[in-house]
């Protein structure tokens, strides 16, 4: 039996997952896309594509895994995002046009490499595990990799802010004695080029993987699991319609997720907003990864001792108090209700994997988690075509020409307004509809 860290799929797993994750244009993404020239209307539509794509091309991009292997798929989906990163690196900055367009080809493929490889990277890791090892210690490989992740999520958020903002890249230069002028139209660029890099790395790594599944027969046995899987879907959707507390917690998963994580990639134009200086944001994207080592204790204690209902009170009470106090874009302390607001998505993802899993059987829980993950997608691409139709709505409402940071803040209520709305109609269809207590098994 090998040592698991001696397996050379389990190293390349671990090397991959942090190559593919670790963005250095994350903590700027907001005001990337708007310094390119685009509109906060048509960031939140690119956002919406990027859901859509993933929700149509997740179960297929599972069948195709088990059709031609899980290597392949992974080869392909870094390949994708060589293409993905490499398009807006380097296109002029001319025409608002083109580059809509440019950027709508992004996020489609950004969406396709995110399908290609959900699954297909952990199921490679773990055949091979199980194959040459011993798959009980997958914990500990999760583990690693979670560390990992960690510290290039906080490399990637620190460096790719303070490379963006031209104003500290002129100071370090000087410091240096190096006569070296930075414009914003270069600097916007730095995080990008970064990542071409590892995507690139990301490439390199499955390309030296090896696929444990190589060897098994020709495709007339895939058939019939292909069938099954088909079969298997279909009996975990109606398993979940017909479980009104499994129903309800991915209906409020949707909910908390799908607002909290609208307002996560608009961080960035909401901190230019409150005065916060670019070279910050980097640090507090790795500050809000922090909360990752604290908040599922938190979260633990509530689940294990308290009962459903509360924990969603938990959470609703710090999104909606985020949610509406960000509202006031007060000047520095505008990141205190952040901080609450970003904290509220670590209880949710806490919350409805504790509760899913506890009320899921073994056999359909892959499958029924894989549609909350769908709900999810639909829930975040529906909220950004919302939003992007509140804004050229409120654009065109005005006679006025308004600018885009005005714009922002005029319709930021619109987060805390719909949060309300969409968890009394939950309430209400959950007590009225099922006819029992908030959240009762």
């Amino acid at each position: 039996m090998t040592p698991t860290f001696s397996i050379p799929n389990i190293r390349l797993f671990i090397a991959f997952k942090v190559f593919f994750n670790s963005r250095f244009y994350y903590p700027v993404f907001t005001i990337l896309f708007l310094d390119f020239g685009l509109t906060v209307a048509q960031f939140s539509i690119l956002n919406a594509v990027w859901a859509a794509t993933i929700v149509l091309a997740e179960v297929p991009s599972g069948a195709l895994a088990d059709i031609i292997g899980r290597k392949q798929l992974l080869v392909f989906a870094t390949s994708i995002m060589i293409i993905e990163i490499g398009i807006i690196s380097f296109i002029p900055k001319t025409d608002p046009s083109i580059i809509f367009i440019v950027f709508l080809i992004n996020r489609v493929l950004s969406g396709l490499a995110e399908a290609a490889a959900s699954g297909a990277d952990e199921a490679i890791a773990y055949d091979s595990l199980a194959a040459e090892g011993d798959a009980g210690q997958w914990g500990r490989v999760l583990e690693i990799l979670m560390r990992f992740q960690s510290i290039g999520f906080i490399i990637a958020m620190s460096v790719g802010a303070a490379i963006y903002d031209p104003n500290l890249l002129g100071s370090v230069c000087l410091f240096f004695n190096l006569d070296t002028n930075f414009s914003q139209e270069t600097t916007m660029r730095f995080p990008l080029y970064l990542t071409f890099i590892l995507a690139i790395c990301a490439f390199i790594t499955t390309l030296r993987m090896d696929d444990p599944d190589k060897k098994l027969p020709s495709s007339n046995v895939k058939k019939p699991e292909i069938r099954q899987a088909f079969s298997l879907t279909l009996k975990a959707g109606l398993w979940i319609l017909k479980t009104p507390f499994a129903l309800c917690v991915i209906l409020f998963g949707m909910l908390f997720d799908g607002i909290i994580r609208m307002v996560v990639p608009l961080s960035s134009q909401y901190y230019r907003m409150i005065e916060l200086p670019e070279s910050t944001f980097g640090i507090i994207g790795s500050l809000v990864a922090m909360f990752g080592l604290v908040i599922p204790k938190i979260a633990k204690k509530i689940a294990e001792n308290r009962s459903p209902s509360y924990a969603v009170w938990i959470t609703a009470g710090l999104s909606l108090t985020g949610l509406i106090t960000m509202n006031f874009f007060w000047p520095y302390l505008g990141l205190i209700p952040a901080l609450i607001t970003f904290s509220a998505m670590y209880f949710t993802g806490f919350f409805v994997s504790f509760y899913m899993n506890q009320v899921t059987s073994s056999d359909l829980r892959a499958t029924v988690l894989s549609f909350k993950g769908l709900a999810y997608n639909i829930s975040y691409g529906i909220l950004g075509i919302l939003y992007a139709l509140v804004l050229k709505i409120k654009k065109q409402g005005l006679q006025a020409e308004i600018d885009e940071n005005t714009l922002f803040m005029d319709t930021f209520s619109g987060f805390p307004f719909t949060f309300i709305l969409w968890f009394i109609l939950l309430i209400a269809v959950y007590i009225f509809g099922f006819k029992k207590p908030l959240f009762h098994r």
